[in-house]
């Protein structure tokens, strides 16, 4: 059973070992991490887990990042909840789009760990 305690984050990558290796180092950080590979299973598992954060990749199949946020902030309690783009785009119209469709913070692929700790450490 999961611990009340941890806070939860969802990873969200099409990249399988980028989500995977991810989750592992949130996981040793102590928060409690899972893994969704596109859209669809992202907003399932949002709705069915409650994570306090996202890491959201913004290049995905099936449904885009920025479509993604948008649904999830739509969502019951997607408005509490902190969501992280993550992007190998690093022009100012993709962090300005990404930031209007309702994340909190832009972060350039391949973001640095500390820096997601450190954002998600605002949390507890």
């Amino acid at each position: 059973m999961p611990d009340p305690r941890l806070l939860r984050v969802l990873v969200v990558d099409d990249h399988v070992d980028s989500a995977e290796s991810l989750a592992l180092l949130l996981t040793l950080e102590g928060f409690e991490a899972a893994c969704a590979h596109d859209g669809p299973v992202a907003l399932s598992m949002f709705e069915s887990q409650r994570p306090h954060a996202v890491l959201l990749d913004l290049h995905l199949p099936a449904m885009d990042g920025l479509e993604v946020a948008r649904c999830i902030r739509a969502l019951p309690g997607g408005s509490d909840v902190l969501l992280v783009a993550l992007s190998g785009r690093t022009r100012d119209t993709d962090r300005k789009a990404a930031l209007a469709a309702g994340f909190d913070a832009y972060l350039p692929k391949p973001a640095e760990p500390a820096a997601i700790v450190r954002l998600l450490e605002r949390l507890r």
